[in-house]
Order: C-alpha cells, then structure tokens, then sequence
C-alpha cells in the first residue's frame, strides 16, 4: 500500500520536474490520491472481517474436536 502511495508521490514529482502542470492534472491526481486511499481502507476493512471469520471458524473447529474426541 506505502507502494502505491510512494509510487504516485514519485509520479507528481516527476510531473512538476519534466514539465509544467496543467490546472486540471493535479485536481485528477488528488483524485486518483483520494481513490487510492479509499480503497486501502476497504481492504483494511475486508481483511478484519476476514480475520473475525476466520477466528470464528477457528473456533467451531476446534469444537468440533472436542465432541468428536468425546464421542470415542
């Protein structure tokens, strides 16, 4: 993720550099900054929900062995 952000930060740095910017490409790279960080949220979010199941499932497993063990 410091990846993507590194990687556009080197972008607009490169951009200033090499030539003058128009008005509206640095309101599109803001953008695309904000989209990025957006989506780095979800999959934040989306890797804590899977972690939750993934504990829950975890622990139904483990459950499971106990009454299986209980059974013999």
């Amino acid at each position: 993720m410091k990846r993507i952000l590194l990687g556009l930060f080197l972008l607009v740095a490169s951009l200033s550099v090499a030539q003058t910017p128009q008005p509206d490409q640095e309101q599109k790279l803001l953008a695309l900054i904000k989209d990025v960080q957006t989506q780095q949220a979800q999959l934040a979010e989306n890797q804590g929900k899977i972690e939750e199941k993934l504990a829950a499932v975890t622990e139904t497993v483990r459950t499971a062995r106990i009454y299986a063990k209980r059974e013999k």
